[in-house]
């Protein structure tokens, strides 16, 4: 099992009081975990930022838990996802949230089926469900910096150019980084997709 050293280390600074260590905790992560709210929240920023606040808090409460056994931002979005049901709960609503990634032909079929009528066929909302699940732990599975460029693009809706100077690289660079993010979201959704028994047939072909 790996051991994130650095996250692993910037844990002890924090529970050391490293006020400089706060500041980078708060700096990495508060962003991340507020396009990762926006996107289960259906773009309310009030209640996302509401809900990363808390995460933060509750992270920062429960530090001592965390033995690097996954990357800092995963376990903050373990509590993320927590925080974002309880909310939903208390709001007295509940709503599907996806990112359409739509010029992926491997989850095209995926995207099609979610944006459908609802239907009366409980194993069809089921399948529904899950195939939005799944879409959502590929983009939580990707590296931090994938994650990034395919929020910018495709949530934000920010273009080629300004996710080039946001990045200070080139335009060809960048569309190369978001090919290959692409590429890495199209592999993970298509693995997990794999473990669903004949469940992804007619969701995802290729």
């Amino acid at each position: 099992m790996p051991v994130y050293l650095d996250d692993k280390r910037l844990v002890k600074q924090l529970l050391a009081g490293d006020q400089r260590a706060f500041d980078r905790f708060f700096e990495d992560n508060f962003a991340r975990l507020y396009r990762f709210a926006m996107v289960r929240l259906s773009d309310d920023p009030e209640g996302a930022r509401e809900v990363v606040q808390i995460v933060l808090t509750r992270a920062v409460q429960k530090m001592h838990t965390y033995r690097a056994e996954s990357a800092l931002f995963t376990w903050l979005c373990a509590i993320c996802r927590n925080e974002i049901s309880d909310w939903l709960a208390k709001q007295g609503r509940y709503k599907d949230h996806i990112v359409l990634v739509e010029d992926l032909p491997e989850i095209q079929a995926a995207v099609d089926s979610l944006q459908a009528p609802l239907q009366d066929s409980p194993e069809r909302h089921y399948q529904r469900v899950e195939a939005l699940r799944l879409i959502q732990v590929a983009l939580d599975r990707l590296p931090a910096k994938y994650g990034n460029v395919l929020e910018w693009k495709y949530v934000e809706g920010h273009s080629v150019k300004e996710i080039a100077t946001r990045l200070e690289i080139g335009t060809e660079a960048t569309q190369s980084l978001l090919a290959r993010a692409k590429r890495a979201f199209a592999d993970v959704y298509s693995a997990l997709t794999e473990g669903m028994d004949g469940q992804s047939d007619g969701l995802v072909q290729s």
